[in-house]
Protein backbone atom coordinates (compact mmCIF):
# COMPACT_ATOMS: atom_id res chain seq x y z
CA UNK A 1 0.00 0.00 0.00
CA UNK A 2 1.67 3.34 -1.03
CA UNK A 3 0.34 6.86 -0.56
CA UNK A 4 0.62 9.14 -3.86
CA UNK A 5 -0.89 12.97 -4.53
CA UNK A 6 -2.92 13.25 -7.24
CA UNK A 7 -4.89 16.39 -9.31
CA UNK A 8 -8.60 16.39 -8.11
CA UNK A 9 -9.31 16.46 -11.37
CA UNK A 10 -7.71 12.58 -11.40
CA UNK A 11 -9.97 11.65 -8.68
CA UNK A 12 -11.98 8.56 -9.20
CA UNK A 13 -14.84 6.78 -7.10
CA UNK A 14 -13.59 4.52 -4.85
CA UNK A 15 -10.63 6.27 -4.50
CA UNK A 16 -9.08 5.93 -0.76
CA UNK A 17 -8.57 10.04 0.82
CA UNK A 18 -5.12 9.59 2.75
CA UNK A 19 -5.52 12.77 5.22
CA UNK A 20 -8.33 14.86 5.46
CA UNK A 21 -8.99 17.65 3.61
CA UNK A 22 -9.83 20.96 4.82
CA UNK A 23 -10.82 24.12 2.74
CA UNK A 24 -9.10 27.54 2.62
CA UNK A 25 -11.17 28.38 5.60
CA UNK A 26 -10.23 25.12 7.45
CA UNK A 27 -13.08 23.90 7.12
CA UNK A 28 -13.45 19.53 6.87
CA UNK A 29 -14.29 18.79 3.28
CA UNK A 30 -13.14 15.42 3.20
CA UNK A 31 -12.23 13.13 5.68
CA UNK A 32 -9.60 10.68 6.02
CA UNK A 33 -10.11 7.01 4.86
CA UNK A 34 -13.22 8.46 3.20
CA UNK A 35 -13.87 6.06 -0.08
CA UNK A 36 -14.51 9.06 -2.90
CA UNK A 37 -17.86 9.02 -4.84
CA UNK A 38 -19.08 11.42 -7.58
CA UNK A 39 -20.59 14.31 -4.67
CA UNK A 40 -17.54 13.97 -3.12
CA UNK A 41 -15.03 14.91 -5.86
CA UNK A 42 -17.80 17.48 -6.68
CA UNK A 43 -17.21 19.08 -3.00
CA UNK A 44 -13.82 19.11 -3.84
CA UNK A 45 -13.96 20.96 -7.19
CA UNK A 46 -16.63 23.04 -5.39
CA UNK A 47 -14.23 24.20 -2.56
CA UNK A 48 -11.34 24.40 -4.99
CA UNK A 49 -9.53 21.75 -3.75
CA UNK A 50 -6.75 21.08 -6.79
CA UNK A 51 -4.85 17.86 -5.76
CA UNK A 52 -4.66 15.81 -2.96
CA UNK A 53 -3.62 12.21 -1.46
CA UNK A 54 -4.95 9.32 -1.85
CA UNK A 55 -4.48 5.71 -0.79
CA UNK A 56 -3.68 3.23 -3.28
CA UNK A 57 -3.03 -0.37 -3.28
CA UNK A 58 0.28 -1.68 -5.67
CA UNK A 59 -2.40 -3.74 -7.33
CA UNK A 60 -4.78 -1.30 -8.06
CA UNK A 61 -3.59 -0.38 -11.78
CA UNK A 62 -3.31 -2.95 -12.92
CA UNK A 63 -6.45 -3.98 -11.73
CA UNK A 64 -8.49 -1.47 -13.81
CA UNK A 65 -6.38 -1.93 -16.76
CA UNK A 66 -7.52 -5.59 -16.82
CA UNK A 67 -11.05 -5.46 -16.05
CA UNK A 68 -12.52 -2.25 -16.84
CA UNK A 69 -15.73 -1.73 -16.06
CA UNK A 70 -17.63 -0.65 -19.35
CA UNK A 71 -21.81 -2.18 -18.54
CA UNK A 72 -23.59 0.89 -18.21
CA UNK A 73 -26.68 -0.02 -15.82
CA UNK A 74 -30.08 -1.08 -16.74
CA UNK A 75 -32.50 1.27 -17.33
CA UNK A 76 -36.45 0.26 -17.80
CA UNK A 77 -37.19 3.57 -20.16
CA UNK A 78 -35.26 5.83 -22.47
CA UNK A 79 -34.17 8.64 -20.59
CA UNK A 80 -34.08 12.40 -21.28
CA UNK A 81 -30.46 12.29 -23.47
CA UNK A 82 -32.00 8.92 -25.40
CA UNK A 83 -35.17 10.30 -26.07
CA UNK A 84 -33.71 14.28 -27.52
CA UNK A 85 -30.85 11.98 -29.26
CA UNK A 86 -33.56 10.45 -31.42
CA UNK A 87 -35.16 13.91 -33.02
CA UNK A 88 -33.99 15.90 -36.11
CA UNK A 89 -33.53 18.47 -34.32
CA UNK A 90 -30.54 16.89 -32.13
CA UNK A 91 -28.58 15.30 -35.04
CA UNK A 92 -28.72 18.62 -36.98
CA UNK A 93 -27.34 20.31 -33.94
CA UNK A 94 -24.59 17.39 -33.49
CA UNK A 95 -23.41 17.41 -36.84
CA UNK A 96 -23.05 21.14 -36.73
CA UNK A 97 -21.14 20.99 -33.31
CA UNK A 98 -18.56 18.29 -34.42
CA UNK A 99 -17.85 20.46 -37.67
CA UNK A 100 -17.43 23.53 -35.19
CA UNK A 101 -15.02 21.76 -33.16
CA UNK A 102 -12.90 20.67 -35.85
CA UNK A 103 -12.91 24.14 -37.43
CA UNK A 104 -12.50 26.12 -34.03
CA UNK A 105 -9.25 23.49 -33.29
CA UNK A 106 -8.42 24.30 -37.12
CA UNK A 107 -8.36 27.86 -36.51
CA UNK A 108 -6.58 27.67 -33.08
CA UNK A 109 -3.89 25.21 -34.28
CA UNK A 110 -2.91 27.41 -37.39
CA UNK A 111 -2.49 30.73 -34.98
CA UNK A 112 -0.36 28.77 -32.10
CA UNK A 113 1.94 27.72 -34.90
CA UNK A 114 2.33 31.52 -35.95
CA UNK A 115 0.81 33.94 -33.37
CA UNK A 116 2.36 36.67 -35.14
CA UNK A 117 -0.66 36.97 -37.61
CA UNK A 118 -3.94 38.10 -35.51
CA UNK A 119 -6.55 35.79 -34.40
CA UNK A 120 -9.58 35.45 -36.37
CA UNK A 121 -12.33 36.13 -34.25
CA UNK A 122 -15.05 36.85 -36.97
CA UNK A 123 -14.33 33.25 -38.53
CA UNK A 124 -14.16 31.72 -34.69
CA UNK A 125 -17.79 33.67 -33.66
CA UNK A 126 -19.20 32.05 -37.54
CA UNK A 127 -18.74 28.60 -35.91
CA UNK A 128 -20.39 29.58 -32.77
CA UNK A 129 -23.65 31.19 -34.92
CA UNK A 130 -23.88 28.14 -37.30
CA UNK A 131 -24.30 25.81 -34.40
CA UNK A 132 -27.15 28.40 -32.36
CA UNK A 133 -28.78 28.32 -35.66
CA UNK A 134 -29.81 24.68 -35.12
CA UNK A 135 -31.62 25.75 -31.52
CA UNK A 136 -34.64 27.88 -31.49
CA UNK A 137 -34.09 29.47 -28.15
CA UNK A 138 -31.78 29.25 -24.76
CA UNK A 139 -34.11 26.06 -23.29
CA UNK A 140 -33.46 24.23 -26.50
CA UNK A 141 -29.60 25.38 -26.17
CA UNK A 142 -29.26 23.55 -23.00
CA UNK A 143 -31.03 20.38 -23.99
CA UNK A 144 -29.37 20.15 -26.80
CA UNK A 145 -25.89 20.24 -24.66
CA UNK A 146 -27.49 18.01 -22.01
CA UNK A 147 -27.43 15.35 -24.68
CA UNK A 148 -23.33 15.88 -25.30
CA UNK A 149 -21.77 15.11 -22.37
CA UNK A 150 -19.86 12.26 -23.54
CA UNK A 151 -17.39 13.92 -24.89
CA UNK A 152 -14.18 13.60 -22.29
CA UNK A 153 -12.13 16.63 -21.36
CA UNK A 154 -11.21 18.20 -24.59
CA UNK A 155 -10.10 21.44 -24.49
CA UNK A 156 -12.18 22.54 -27.94
CA UNK A 157 -15.27 20.74 -26.95
CA UNK A 158 -15.09 22.62 -23.72
CA UNK A 159 -14.40 26.20 -24.90
CA UNK A 160 -17.26 25.66 -27.59
CA UNK A 161 -19.98 24.45 -24.81
CA UNK A 162 -18.76 27.45 -22.43
CA UNK A 163 -19.42 29.84 -26.03
CA UNK A 164 -22.69 28.29 -26.34
CA UNK A 165 -23.50 28.58 -22.90
CA UNK A 166 -22.46 32.28 -22.16
CA UNK A 167 -24.87 33.01 -25.31
CA UNK A 168 -27.70 31.72 -23.54
CA UNK A 169 -26.57 33.56 -20.21
CA UNK A 170 -26.26 36.94 -22.46
CA UNK A 171 -29.85 36.49 -23.25
CA UNK A 172 -30.75 35.92 -19.80
CA UNK A 173 -28.85 38.94 -18.23
CA UNK A 174 -30.39 41.23 -21.04
CA UNK A 175 -26.68 42.06 -22.54
CA UNK A 176 -26.31 44.39 -25.34
CA UNK A 177 -25.68 42.97 -28.42
CA UNK A 178 -21.83 43.78 -28.32
CA UNK A 179 -21.70 42.65 -24.76
CA UNK A 180 -23.16 39.41 -25.49
CA UNK A 181 -20.49 38.55 -28.43
CA UNK A 182 -17.38 39.79 -25.71
CA UNK A 183 -18.58 37.43 -23.29
CA UNK A 184 -19.27 35.01 -26.07
CA UNK A 185 -15.17 35.52 -27.24
CA UNK A 186 -14.45 35.21 -23.37
CA UNK A 187 -16.13 31.86 -23.11
CA UNK A 188 -14.45 30.58 -26.26
CA UNK A 189 -10.97 31.69 -25.58
CA UNK A 190 -10.98 31.41 -21.71
CA UNK A 191 -8.76 27.91 -22.04
CA UNK A 192 -6.80 28.79 -25.14
CA UNK A 193 -3.72 28.93 -22.62
CA UNK A 194 -3.96 25.04 -22.41
CA UNK A 195 -2.66 25.40 -25.96
CA UNK A 196 0.81 26.24 -24.14
CA UNK A 197 1.06 23.32 -21.39
CA UNK A 198 2.57 20.06 -22.77
CA UNK A 199 0.18 17.45 -24.55
CA UNK A 200 1.77 15.16 -22.58
CA UNK A 201 0.62 16.45 -19.36
CA UNK A 202 -2.76 17.70 -20.45
CA UNK A 203 -3.47 14.14 -21.34
CA UNK A 204 -1.74 12.11 -18.99
CA UNK A 205 -3.78 9.43 -17.85
CA UNK A 206 -1.56 9.00 -14.47
CA UNK A 207 -1.11 11.19 -11.76
CA UNK A 208 0.99 14.28 -12.45
CA UNK A 209 3.96 14.80 -10.49
CA UNK A 210 4.18 18.05 -8.61
CA UNK A 211 5.91 19.80 -11.05
CA UNK A 212 3.66 18.92 -14.07
CA UNK A 213 0.98 20.14 -11.50
CA UNK A 214 2.60 23.33 -11.12
CA UNK A 215 2.93 23.57 -14.97
CA UNK A 216 -1.14 22.56 -15.31
CA UNK A 217 -1.80 25.77 -12.85
CA UNK A 218 -0.34 28.60 -15.26
CA UNK A 219 -2.46 27.90 -18.08
CA UNK A 220 -4.43 31.18 -17.25
CA UNK A 221 -1.26 33.12 -17.18
CA UNK A 222 -0.19 31.82 -20.67
CA UNK A 223 -3.65 32.39 -22.28
CA UNK A 224 -3.23 35.52 -21.13
CA UNK A 225 0.33 36.03 -22.61
CA UNK A 226 -1.64 34.35 -25.63
CA UNK A 227 -4.02 37.01 -26.15
CA UNK A 228 -2.47 40.09 -24.11
CA UNK A 229 -1.14 41.93 -27.85
CA UNK A 230 -4.16 40.58 -30.08
CA UNK A 231 -6.88 43.74 -30.79
CA UNK A 232 -9.53 41.93 -28.40
CA UNK A 233 -11.19 43.72 -25.70
CA UNK A 234 -9.52 43.93 -22.98
CA UNK A 235 -12.13 42.20 -20.33
CA UNK A 236 -11.64 38.88 -22.78
CA UNK A 237 -7.88 38.65 -22.12
CA UNK A 238 -8.51 39.02 -18.43
CA UNK A 239 -11.37 36.64 -18.35
CA UNK A 240 -8.61 34.33 -19.81
CA UNK A 241 -6.29 34.87 -16.58
CA UNK A 242 -9.31 35.60 -14.09
CA UNK A 243 -11.41 32.58 -14.88
CA UNK A 244 -10.23 30.21 -12.35
CA UNK A 245 -10.38 33.18 -9.10
CA UNK A 246 -12.86 32.65 -6.87
CA UNK A 247 -14.70 35.50 -4.80
CA UNK A 248 -13.57 34.43 -1.63
CA UNK A 249 -9.66 34.23 -2.64
CA UNK A 250 -9.49 30.52 -2.89
CA UNK A 251 -8.80 30.64 -6.95
CA UNK A 252 -5.34 30.90 -8.81
CA UNK A 253 -3.36 32.39 -10.34
CA UNK A 254 -3.41 35.59 -8.17
CA UNK A 255 -6.12 34.86 -5.66
CA UNK A 256 -7.87 37.55 -6.36
CA UNK A 257 -11.63 38.50 -4.20
CA UNK A 258 -14.67 39.64 -5.43
CA UNK A 259 -13.84 42.95 -6.28
CA UNK A 260 -10.75 42.73 -8.38
CA UNK A 261 -12.22 39.64 -10.78
CA UNK A 262 -14.08 41.76 -13.88
CA UNK A 263 -17.56 40.65 -14.29
CA UNK A 264 -17.23 38.71 -17.42
CA UNK A 265 -14.52 36.38 -15.48
CA UNK A 266 -17.23 35.87 -13.07
CA UNK A 267 -19.56 34.49 -15.27
CA UNK A 268 -16.81 32.26 -17.55
CA UNK A 269 -15.97 30.59 -13.74
CA UNK A 270 -19.55 30.02 -13.24
CA UNK A 271 -20.17 28.76 -16.68
CA UNK A 272 -16.74 26.98 -16.70
CA UNK A 273 -17.36 24.92 -13.53
CA UNK A 274 -21.37 23.76 -14.47
CA UNK A 275 -20.38 22.61 -17.83
CA UNK A 276 -17.07 20.68 -16.44
CA UNK A 277 -19.23 18.79 -13.89
CA UNK A 278 -22.31 18.19 -16.03
CA UNK A 279 -19.76 16.27 -18.46
CA UNK A 280 -18.53 12.98 -18.57
CA UNK A 281 -15.28 12.60 -17.82
CA UNK A 282 -13.09 8.92 -17.58
CA UNK A 283 -13.26 8.58 -14.23
CA UNK A 284 -16.93 9.29 -14.10
CA UNK A 285 -20.60 10.17 -16.33
CA UNK A 286 -21.89 13.13 -16.16
CA UNK A 287 -23.12 14.43 -13.20
CA UNK A 288 -27.25 15.18 -13.25
CA UNK A 289 -27.71 18.82 -13.16
CA UNK A 290 -29.59 18.94 -10.03
CA UNK A 291 -26.86 17.44 -8.31
CA UNK A 292 -24.46 20.43 -9.65
CA UNK A 293 -27.28 22.84 -8.69
CA UNK A 294 -27.01 21.28 -5.11
CA UNK A 295 -23.65 22.04 -4.81
CA UNK A 296 -23.77 25.29 -6.00
CA UNK A 297 -26.64 26.20 -3.80
CA UNK A 298 -24.07 24.71 -0.61
CA UNK A 299 -20.81 26.67 -1.24
CA UNK A 300 -21.09 28.76 -4.27
CA UNK A 301 -22.43 31.66 -2.90
CA UNK A 302 -18.87 32.12 -1.12
CA UNK A 303 -17.06 31.32 -4.83
CA UNK A 304 -18.95 32.69 -6.96
CA UNK A 305 -20.46 36.11 -7.15
CA UNK A 306 -24.50 35.88 -6.40
CA UNK A 307 -25.33 38.59 -8.63
CA UNK A 308 -24.98 36.35 -11.97
CA UNK A 309 -24.71 32.79 -9.87
CA UNK A 310 -28.36 33.07 -8.85
CA UNK A 311 -29.98 34.19 -11.99
CA UNK A 312 -27.47 31.40 -13.85
CA UNK A 313 -28.99 28.65 -11.63
CA UNK A 314 -32.57 29.84 -12.11
CA UNK A 315 -32.39 29.83 -15.89
CA UNK A 316 -30.76 26.38 -15.48
CA UNK A 317 -33.89 24.87 -13.40
CA UNK A 318 -36.61 26.51 -15.49
CA UNK A 319 -35.15 25.16 -18.44
CA UNK A 320 -36.29 21.17 -16.98
CA UNK A 321 -39.43 22.44 -15.45
CA UNK A 322 -41.70 19.62 -16.68
CA UNK A 323 -39.29 16.98 -17.37
CA UNK A 324 -39.68 13.83 -15.76
CA UNK A 325 -36.81 12.38 -13.39
CA UNK A 326 -35.42 9.62 -11.16
CA UNK A 327 -35.62 10.13 -7.35
CA UNK A 328 -32.98 8.62 -5.24
CA UNK A 329 -35.06 6.37 -3.54
CA UNK A 330 -36.05 4.86 -7.54
CA UNK A 331 -39.26 7.08 -7.60
CA UNK A 332 -40.16 8.59 -11.04
CA UNK A 333 -42.10 11.92 -11.35
CA UNK A 334 -42.22 15.04 -13.35
CA UNK A 335 -41.16 18.60 -12.13
CA UNK A 336 -44.02 20.71 -11.66
CA UNK A 337 -42.56 23.74 -9.49
CA UNK A 338 -39.26 24.88 -8.65
CA UNK A 339 -38.98 26.36 -5.18
CA UNK A 340 -36.63 29.76 -5.53
CA UNK A 341 -35.18 29.41 -2.23
CA UNK A 342 -33.98 26.01 -2.87
CA UNK A 343 -33.69 25.41 -6.80
CA UNK A 344 -32.17 21.93 -6.37
CA UNK A 345 -35.31 20.20 -4.90
CA UNK A 346 -38.53 21.32 -6.64
CA UNK A 347 -41.95 19.74 -6.26
CA UNK A 348 -42.19 16.53 -7.83
CA UNK A 349 -45.64 14.56 -8.80
CA UNK A 350 -45.65 11.32 -8.58
CA UNK A 351 -48.04 8.55 -9.35
CA UNK A 352 -48.34 8.37 -5.62
CA UNK A 353 -49.03 12.20 -5.44
CA UNK A 354 -46.66 15.12 -4.71
CA UNK A 355 -43.27 15.44 -3.04
CA UNK A 356 -41.51 18.61 -2.00
CA UNK A 357 -37.82 17.88 -1.89
CA UNK A 358 -37.32 21.33 0.38
CA UNK A 359 -39.55 19.58 2.88
CA UNK A 360 -37.97 18.26 6.14
CA UNK A 361 -39.45 14.76 5.38
CA UNK A 362 -37.84 14.35 2.18
CA UNK A 363 -34.25 15.55 2.88
CA UNK A 364 -32.81 12.41 2.08
CA UNK A 365 -34.22 12.29 -1.42
CA UNK A 366 -32.38 14.02 -4.04
CA UNK A 367 -33.27 13.81 -7.90
CA UNK A 368 -30.22 11.76 -9.67
CA UNK A 369 -31.41 11.56 -13.37
CA UNK A 370 -33.80 13.21 -15.79
CA UNK A 371 -35.84 11.05 -17.90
Amino acid sequence: MKVKRILTMQAKPGMIVAENVYSSSHQLIIAKETALDNRAIAMLKFYSITDFKIVQEEKEEVKKEEEPSLVPPEKTEPNFNETVRKTKEYQMFNKEFRLSVVSLKGIFDKFMADDTQPLDMEQILARVDSVLSETRNGVHVIHMMQCMRNFDDLTYVHSMNVALLCSVLAKWFRFSKEDARLLVQAGLLHDIGKLKIPSAIVMKPGSLTDEEYQIMKTHPEEGFAILKDQDLDLRIKLSALMHHEKCDGSGYPNHFVADKIIDYAKIVAIVDTYDAMTSARIYRGAICPFEVISSFEKDGYQKYDPKFLVPFLQGIVDTYLHCNVRLSDGQLGEIIFNNPGALSRPIIQTKNGFIDLSAKEHKDLKIVELL
